[in-house]
């Protein structure tokens, strides 16, 4: 049997203040620090050992999975890192507040930009300064493939190639890997792994730095899966993520480090 460990990263400085991220590169808050630390401690007592690993190109998943493989003891495994696993690009939203931006917009809007399948917010301009083409990281990838926004059908398109390509194939040639990534690049991948319709994609919400380990048989045929960990906390985890851009009415239960 083969496994992948998909984890997102720890509670990041704009989680905390509940603003669209996307591809906006912020750092982790000590509280994310934390919880990347708690998520590395659970990995070890399972008895995790892990081969590889891969992240994104942005901070709070890189230092996300710095910190689980330094409390692992396994700093010394290769990582890769690629632009194709960052978050999905909010567009105008960067920067926004989830909540003011519902009450601006309505909810229900919000809501489709958040979580919808196929419909993206409106983009950057390419001289915006939160634009990918002026950021020197994205130098080597081709201009015509660098978003200005995205829907979640986007991040799938942009994403899945690279699974494929690279990260199933590292599979066929080691027994554990772990995949360090935000909401909605880990969304495109738990999406095609499990066939979620395109319409009830939008009810699945990743709590920050909680492991959903999947198990694949020999032929890397998608075999099951499992969250580890206490299900009442991952679930009330998971409703705080659902919430972060109702009424405050509606979200008083939502915890700031559950959000995303």
């Amino acid at each position: 049997m083969k496994r992948i460990v998909l984890l997102r990263h720890g509670e990041s400085e704009w989680n905390k203040e509940n603003r669209f991220t996307g591809w906006t590169d912020v750092p982790l808050t000590p509280k994310g620090i934390e919880e990347a630390a708690e998520a590395g401690k659970l990995l070890m007592d399972l008895g995790f050992r892990f081969d590889m690993a891969f992240t994104s190109y942005l901070r709070r998943a890189v230092r996300t999975l710095d910190v689980v493989l330094e409390r692992m003891d396994q700093m010394y495994i290769p990582v890769r890192k690629s632009w194709r696993l960052n978050e999905k690009h909010y567009g105008f939203l960067q920067g926004l507040n989830k909540r003011e931006t519902a009450e601006k917009y309505g909810e229900k809007q919000v809501q489709i930009w958040r979580r919808s399948y196929d419909v993206a917010p409106a983009p950057l301009a390419p001289d915006d300064p939160r634009s990918p083409l002026l950021d020197p990281r994205y130098v080597k990838v081709p201009v015509n493939e660098l978003p200005l926004t995205e829907s979640l059908k986007d991040t799938v398109r942009r994403t899945m190639p690279y699974w494929e390509c690279e990260i199933m194939p590292a599979l066929a040639d080691n027994d554990t890997l772990l995949v360090v990534a935000h909401g909605n690049s880990l969304r495109a991948i738990i999406k095609n792994l499990k066939h979620i319709p395109d319409d009830e994609i939008a009810e699945l919400n990743l709590p920050t730095a909680t492991p959903w380990v999947f198990e694949f048989n020999d032929d890397l045929t998608y075999r099951s899966d499992y969250m580890p960990g206490d299900a009442e906390e991952i679930a009330r985890r998971m409703k705080a993520v659902a919430n972060q851009a109702s009424a405050p009415d509606a979200s008083r239960d939502a915890s700031p480090s559950a959000r995303s």
